[in-house]
């Protein structure tokens, strides 16, 4: 489920290896294509028979390209997106784990500072505790998105990185599978991650996130802590908002103290606020009418994994039901928009200089900070949730 949106890991490992992979263009002929990757991944030190098995089995996928064009589950408000995802059935298996595997999780948290909640609700959330872990051929589906010509730079390094796995006898690109975009594992992690960030944790010698959960789950945790997790720091709280709260403060662009926020009038929802000196942002994914929560720095490292504001906020909430948070309020939210509206809204919005990025459906961070603008302008409640209301203004 992890969207490949973000460029992985650049400078920790493989500089020649991704030197190589960024030489090679995308389009043209296939066959040529994988040759020339097969050249690059052979002068970046993998042996010639090595990468001639690697290149020379990998097939086309149109299913891969045709995933890749239709992203429409994240378009999904939040609250029927996290209804979607979140039962009662994964809330027990997720707890049932954390009693199974008391080491390994007690290991996560002394050693990475991360709460188990946040991991089990990846597992969770990417393949169901590792039992969906996707059936596409992994090497095919990234020799396929760095051909195509819309990121290629983000995936011909996986490639290479997957080749690379493939030497060093971690993965059989022949019968490994997982996501259209190239994650496999457990909670789903890119190759060139695993490359530079896996963790054997079984000490069997080899990092095998597919079949290892020690090693899947500190495999993951080392992703965070690379990308800033701070140890045993919050990630996200649900709160109450007053109803004079100045809405315009609302959402990430804004950081204040706890303190600051709770003179305001922010206050936690069935657990205790978090230490005063924090900084943190109060976020409202369907508006001031719906759920509120207050989230941390530790939450902004999660965009890391999945780029998606509602799959983020939904995966954060989860991991603390795991660990014994109530139900969120859900609220009475304003109608939303369905998927051409929220298109036409951003391209009103585009329009008027304001940078929502692709015209996807998608609100996305970038269209809700600009909502958010307009609706202060328009004099609408500026809580970046766009209603049929404010499309009607512009």
């Amino acid at each position: 489920m992890r969207l490949v949106l973000a460029a992985a890991i650049s400078a920790l490992c493989l500089s020649p290896l991704a030197a190589g992979a960024q030489s090679a263009p995308c389009g043209g002929s296939w066959s040529s294509f994988i040759a020339g990757l097969e050249q690059e991944a052979v002068q970046s030190g993998i042996p010639a028979d090595v990468a001639d098995r690697f290149f020379g089995r990998l097939q086309q996928s149109q299913t891969v390209l045709s995933r890749d064009r239709g992203q429409g589950f994240f378009q999904r408000p939040f609250i029927d997106f996290s209804r979607s995802l979140i039962s009662q059935n994964r809330l027990d298996r997720a707890r049932r784990l954390l009693q199974q595997q008391p080491q390994l999780f007690q290991r996560l948290q002394r050693d990475y500072g991360i709460n188990p909640g946040v991991m089990l609700a990846f597992l969770a959330f990417e393949t169901d505790f590792g039992q969906v872990q996707g059936d596409i051929n992994t090497a095919n589906a990234l020799a396929t998105l760095a051909h195509d010509c819309r990121r290629p730079g983000l995936f011909r390094p996986q490639l290479i990185a997957m080749a690379e796995l493939y030497r060093r006898g971690d993965l059989d690109p022949a019968t490994t599978q997982g996501a259209w975009a190239g994650e496999i594992g457990m909670v789903q992690m890119l190759p060139r991650d695993i490359l530079a960030l896996g963790v054997d944790a079984d000490g069997n010698g080899h990092v095998d996130v597919r079949g290892s959960l020690p090693d899947a789950v500190l495999t993951g945790a080392a992703l965070l802590r690379h990308h800033g997790w701070r140890p045993n720091e919050p990630w996200l709280v649900e709160v109450q908002i007053p109803a004079n709260l100045d809405l315009t403060r609302t959402g990430l662009r804004t950081q204040m103290s706890v303190s600051d926020w709770s003179r305001l009038g922010v206050q936690a929802r069935g657990v205790s606020m978090p230490s005063g000196g924090l900084r943190a942002s109060v976020i409202l994914p369907q508006g001031h009418r719906g759920p509120a929560f207050m989230i941390f720095d530790n939450f902004r490292v999660l965009f890391e994994w999945n780029q998606s504001f509602t799959y983020v906020v939904t995966a954060a909430y989860f991991a603390t039901r795991i660990e014994g948070a109530p139900v969120y309020e859900a609220g009475n939210p304003q109608e939303g928009l369905g998927r051409e509206q929220m298109m036409e809204l951003q391209r009103r919005l585009a329009a008027r200089g304001f940078n929502v990025g692709e015209v996807d459906g998608i609100l996305g961070a970038g269209t809700r900070a600009a909502v958010q603008d307009v609706q202060a302008q328009v004099g609408l409640p500026a809580d970046g949730w766009p209603t049929p209301e404010l499309l009607r203004r512009l």
